[in-house]
C-alpha cells in the first residue's frame, strides 16, 4: 500500500475538519428537528391532557347537579302520597330549604296544571306556552325525563333560567305527573367560566347532537358562530386532535347529555414552539462552533502520532506472527489507544494458535458427529429385524440376534476408541451378517477372504457394516436367486483394501456418484456416505471408498485406508 505525502498533511487535517464539523453539524439539526417534534407533542399532550381533565370536572359537576334533581325528585314524588295538608306544608318547607328549586307542578292525564308550588308565586291564569312541560313526550311513556335549559313561562314578569325533570305518578289521584324546575343560573355560570386557554371553552349536547346549552348561545342562533353537533354526537367518549383543534367529549352519567371541550392548539402550542425554536438555534449555533475549534485542535495532536500507529499496523498486517510491537508516544488518548492496539496484537497471536489447534480439534468433533450418525441408523434397521422375527414366532432366532446385537454394540463401543483391530471389525461384521441371514431366512450366503498380517492392523470401527447393508438392502433385497456376499482384507503397499462383493442387481453409474454425494436429508446410502467421509476426514483425502457397479451383475466397493499398527494408534487418535 502506497503512502500518502508528507505534503498532504494540511489538506487531510482540512477534511477531516470539515467532516467532523459537518457531521456535527447533520446531528444537531436532526436532534433539534427531533427534540422539537419531541416537545411539541408533549405541549400537545399536555393540552390534550388538560383540556381532558377541564371536561372531567365539568362532567362531574353537571352530574352533581343531575344527581340533585333526582333527590329533589324523589322527596317530592313522596311528598305528593301525602294529605293535602301535610303536602302542601312539606313542600313549601321543602321549597324554602331549596331556593334552586324554582317550582314543583303537578298535571292531570290531560297535561293541564293542576297546583303549582313556588313560594310567593302564582301562576298565569292563561298560560301560552308551558315550556316546563311537555304533554307528548309525558304520553309516550316515560316514567322520568328532563328538558334542555329554558326560560320558565308560568309566572308573570319572573322567567328564570331552569331546567325541568318530569316524573309520572303512581297514585290513583288526578294528578298523573309532577316536574320540578330547578334553576340553571349557577351550573351554566360555572360552564361559561370554564376556560381552557384563552379561546376554549365548554358546552353541553343530548344523544342526539341537540345544543342543550352553550356559553356563547346567542351568536349560534343568530348564525354568527357554529358547532358540528351532528359529527360530535357520533364520536365516543374521548380525546380528538385535528391539528388545529381539540376536542374531549365526556357523558354525563346516564342522563343522556355530553359535555364538549373545544381549545386550540395554537394559542397552547405555537407561541411555546416559537420560543423554543429560537432557544434551539441559539444552542445549536454555540455547539457548532465548539465542535469546529474542538476538531481542529484534536487534528493537530491526533494527526501525527496516529500516522505511527497506521504504519505499525501495516507492518502487523503485512507478517501478524513475527511482529514485535513497540509503543507510540502522544497524547494520553494516543498513548491508550496505543497500549490497546499492543493487547490486541497479543490477542491476535494468541488467537492465530488457538484457532491451529481448534482446526484439529473440529476434525475430531466432525468424526463423532458421523459416527453418532451410523449408530442410531444401525440400530433402527437391526431393531426392526428382531421385531420381525418375534411378529413370525421366532423366538429362539429372535434370541440369538439379541445376543449377536449385544456383541455387535459390544464391538463398537470399543471403550471409546475410534480404532479398532481389523479382526474385531470383522467379527463385527460377520455378527451383522448373522443377524441379516435370520430375517432374509438364509437367501444369501457370505464368505470372508483376511490376510492374516492385516488381522493386528487398526481400522475405524462399524466400517464393514453400512456397506454390508447396503448391499443386502439395496443389492440382494430384489433378487429372486440366491445372494452371494464376499469379503476381503488384503495389504496394498502402505495401504489396507478392503473390498465387499456381492452378485445384486448392480447400480448405474449416476446412482454410484448420486450414493458418495448424499445430502444430510437423504435418508438413501447415509451409511456409505459417511463410512466415505469418517476416513477422509481421520486419514486425508487420498484414502475412502470408490464403488465399481455393473446392472444385473453386481456391485464391488473398495475400501481403502493406510495400515496402521497399535504403536502408531496414538498419532491418529490424538491428530
Amino acid at each position: 500500500m502506497s503512502r500518502p505525502a508528507r505534503g498532504a498533511g494540511v489538506r487531510i487535517t482540512s477534511i477531516l475538519v470539515s467532516m467532523v464539523v459537518g457531521v456535527v453539524a447533520v446531528i444537531l439539526l436532526l436532534c433539534i428537528a427531533l427534540f422539537l417534534d419531541r416537545y411539541r407533542r408533549a405541549i400537545v399532550q399536555n393540552a390534550r391532557t388538560s383540556s381532558a381533565q377541564a371536561v372531567s370536572q365539568v362532567s362531574n359537576t353537571v352530574e352533581n347537579y343531575l344527581s340533585d334533581m333526582s333527590e329533589a325528585m324523589h322527596i317530592v314524588r313522596q311528598t305528593l302520597g301525602q294529605t293535602e295538608a301535610r303536602r302542601d306544608a312539606m313542600l313549601n318547607a321543602f321549597l324554602n330549604f331549596r331556593p334552586d328549586v324554582v317550582d314543583v307542578t303537578s298535571y292531570d292525564a290531560a297535561g293541564q296544571l293542576l297546583d303549582c308550588w313556588a313560594p310567593g308565586r302564582d301562576p298565569k291564569e292563561q298560560i301560552t306556552a308551558n315550556l316546563s312541560f311537555d304533554y307528548e313526550r309525558a304520553r309516550a311513556g316515560a316514567d322520568v325525563f328532563m328538558t334542555a335549559p329554558h326560560v320558565a313561562t308560568i309566572f308573570d314578569r319572573y322567567y328564570p333560567w331552569v331546567v325541568t325533570m318530569t316524573a309520572r305518578l303512581d297514585g290513583e289521584g288526578p294528578a298523573q305527573w309532577v316536574s320540578l324546575d330547578l334553576s340553571f343560573a349557577s351550573l351554566s355560570s360555572y360552564i361559561n367560566n370554564v376556560g381552557i386557554g384563552t379561546r376554549g371553552y365548554c358546552f353541553l349536547l343530548d344523544d342526539a347532537g341537540n345544543l342543550v346549552y352553550h356559553p356563547q348561545q346567542q351568536l349560534i342562533y343568530s348564525g354568527l358562530k357554529s358547532e358540528d353537533t351532528a359529527a360530535l354526537a357520533g364520536l365516543d367518549d374521548g380525546v380528538y386532535d385535528n391539528g388545529t383543534v381539540i376536542t374531549c367529549v365526556n357523558s354525563v352519567g346516564d342522563s343522556g347529555w355530553r359535555v364538549v371541550g373545544v381549545s386550540y392548539v395554537d394559542e397552547l402550542v405555537d407561541r411555546n414552539m416559537a420560543e423554543m425554536l429560537q432557544l434551539s438555534c441559539v444552542l445549536g449555533a454555540l455547539v457548532l462552533a465548539c465542535a469546529l475549534l474542538t476538531s481542529w485542535v484534536l487534528s493537530r495532536l491526533l494527526t501525527r502520532p496516529l500516522r505511527g500507529l497506521a504504519d505499525a499496523m501495516e507492518s502487523f498486517e503485512a507478517d501478524a506472527d513475527h511482529f514485535t510491537y513497540h509503543p507510540v508516544g502522544g497524547t494520553r488518548e494516543v498513548r491508550e489507544l496505543s497500549d490497546s492496539f499492543g493487547h490486541m496484537v497479543l490477542r491476535i497471536q494468541q488467537l492465530m494458535v488457538t484457532v491451529r489447534q481448534e482446526e484439529i480439534n473440529l476434525r475430531k468433533t466432525e468424526l463423532k458427529a458421523l459416527q453418532a450418525q451410523i449408530n442410531p441408523h444401525f440400530l433402527y434397521n437391526t431393531l426392526d429385524s428382531i421385531a420381525w422375527m418375534c411378529e413370525q414366532g421366532q423366538n429362539a432366532d429372535a434370541v440369538r440376534m439379541v445376543h449377536a446385537l449385544a456383541r455387535l454394540f459390544r464391538i463398537s463401543i470399543s471403550k471409546g476408541h475410534e480404532l479398532i483391530p481389523i479382526a474385531k471389525e470383522i467379527e463385527h461384521a460377520e455378527s451383522y451378517l448373522q443377524i441379516q441371514k435370520y430375517r432374509y431366512k438364509n437367501r444369501f450366503t457370505y464368505t470372508f477372504s483376511v490376510d492374516p498380517a492385516c488381522l493386528d492392523c487398526l481400522c475405524n470401527k462399524i466400517t464393514l457394516q453400512p456397506i454390508l447393508e447396503n448391499a443386502i438392502n439395496h443389492g440382494l433385497d430384489l433378487m429372486v436367486d440366491e445372494g452371494e456376499i464376499e469379503v476381503q482384507v488384503c495389504p496394498d503397499g502402505g495401504d489396507i483394501l478392503f473390498r465387499v462383493r456381492d452378485n445384486g442387481v448392480g447400480m448405474t453409474a449416476e446412482q454410484v456418484q448420486a450414493i458418495l454425494h448424499r445430502q444430510p436429508g437423504d435418508p438413501t446410502g447415509i451409511g456409505i456416505k459417511n463410512v466415505d467421509d469418517r476416513l477422509k476426514i481421520y486419514f486425508g483425502k487420498q484414502y475412502g471408498l470408490r464403488i465399481d457397479s455393473v446392472p444385473d451383475v453386481g456391485t464391488c466397493v473398495e475400501i481403502r485406508m493406510p495400515r496402521v499398527t497399535q504403536e502408531a494408534a496414538h498419532v491418529y487418535e490424538t491428530r
